[in-house]
């Protein structure tokens, strides 16, 4: 066999240890997500998830060195969703306006499906909000350079006063944290206002 063919022989070999591997990290933050869901985060143990895939705790220590690891996997797995959803809205063809108010919505809606109703959800992300996840920072700044985003696009369109988007787009996140924040969500559930269309109306005159 030449060399030529070994080499690529090999580097088959490793693309497919990777992709199963990358498969078995996907099922166990799967299964963790739902065991998370049903039973809530703290009282899952790896235990738990390497039963319900059927292997051993060691084998999903090869995978996740902690526990910890694991949360943070499934945390990323459901904020990532999150900004998949609003970068779809923010990509939209539309004035800046019209995607920034839709942008907020979705995020509200899909935070209120996921960390009101699913109460066991709430409980770890508002766990990880706390005390400041790598994956919350991450979301956070995500959340942020899409705002930005729109926010150039209305500066640029004259839609918005000129300005630096990025602080505005902290800003307009800022004000309306009580939308997206699980706990506060859950807090402020009850106040008559202001309700959501009211605090867009707010930043978006702020913007103009």
């Amino acid at each position: 066999m030449s060399d030529a063919a070994r080499t690529d022989g090999t580097r088959t070999d490793s693309t497919r240890t990777e992709m199963r591997e990358a498969d078995t990290r996907g099922r166990i933050v799967a299964t963790a997500e739902r065991l998370f869901r049903e039973i809530g985060y703290q009282k899952t143990t790896v235990a738990d998830i390497a039963r319900e895939l059927g292997m051993s705790p060691a084998n999903v220590y090869r995978f996740f060195r902690s526990k910890t690891e694991i949360n943070e996997a499934v945390g990323r797995l459901l904020l990532g969703e999150v900004i998949g959803a609003v970068e779809a809205v923010a990509a939209r063809d539309a004035p800046a306006s019209e995607r920034l108010r839709a942008l907020l919505g979705a995020l509200e809606r899909m935070n209120t499906e996921r960390f009101t109703v699913e109460q066991k959800l709430h409980d770890m992300v508002a766990v990880a909000l706390t005390e400041n996840w790598a994956m919350v920072r991450d979301y956070v700044e995500a959340m942020d350079r899409l705002l930005a985003r729109i926010i150039a696009d209305g500066m640029a369109a004259g839609e918005f006063q000129p300005g630096d988007p990025m602080l505005a787009a902290r800003c307009v996140h800022t004000a309306m944290i009580r939308f997206s924040h699980p706990r506060l969500m859950v807090e402020c559930g009850d106040f008559p206002e202001p309700r959501l269309d009211q605090m867009v109306d707010f930043c978006l005159a702020a913007l103009r």
